[in-house]
């Protein structure tokens, strides 16, 4: 997911397609990245961030909660290995491991901690919008600093069955329930899920997100 926030631009991680989405929705420069997890439809992109290393002339900062740090900094090795060739160019990564709220570039970031399965993975809130892929459970903590949220982007694999890592599109529906944001976006739909069948079926307020989807907060 890409965002702009106080004249900066930053992603919600970096997925496998990540240079396509990019070529079909271009920013004009990265400036950070927010991880939320490691799994490879959250990581994988990672290589494509070389392009604004090039363009900015600069190493781009990343923040992750201290597992998923540990899973980068393994699964892209070379990019701290100094005996490797630079060839093409490596990333240039700085970074950074996080828990609590902090500040960078000017933008205030919350991480919210979320269980996806037997992990504890992060959510982001910037402002009035809170960012949750990838979750079976928000703990009772975590629901407090969802409070007063605008804009809520919430996980919802699919209507049925339950699954162990990821809410039901159901589930989701009574998580933003509980959180009261104006409007909640389900997003990480399987493919399966019939868009607008589906969407008929949803509560004012809550709506299906889309390839391509653009709002403000």
């Amino acid at each position: 997911m890409a965002i702009e926030a106080e004249g900066k631009h930053f992603l919600i991680d970096t997925t496998p397609d990540l240079r396509l989405q990019l070529l079909r929705h271009p920013i004009p420069r990265l400036d950070f990245v927010l991880y939320t997890h490691s799994h490879s439809d959250h990581l994988m992109g990672l290589d494509d961030i070389r392009p604004f290393n090039f363009r900015q002339r600069e190493s781009i900062h990343a923040f992750a909660n201290p597992m998923t740090a540990r899973a980068i900094r393994r699964a892209f090795a070379y990019i701290w290995d100094t005996s490797t060739q630079i060839g093409g160019g490596k990333p240039q990564l700085e970074l950074h491991e996080v828990e609590e709220r902090f500040t960078h570039e000017g933008v205030a970031i919350t991480p919210i901690p979320v269980a996806h399965g037997d992990w504890t993975i992060l959510g982001y809130r910037i402002g009035g919008f809170a960012y949750i892929t990838d979750t079976s459970g928000i703990p009772d903590e975590s629901m407090e600093l969802l409070k007063g949220v605008d804009v809520l982007a919430l996980d919802g694999l699919r209507p049925a069955p339950r699954h162990p890592t990821h809410f039901t599109i159901g589930e989701a529906v009574e998580c933003a329930k509980r959180v009261g944001a104006k409007t909640t976006y389900i997003i990480h739909l399987a493919h399966e899920v019939e868009h607008a069948e589906v969407a008929a079926t949803l509560p004012d307020g809550i709506e299906l997100a889309w390839d391509g989807l653009a709002f403000d907060v």
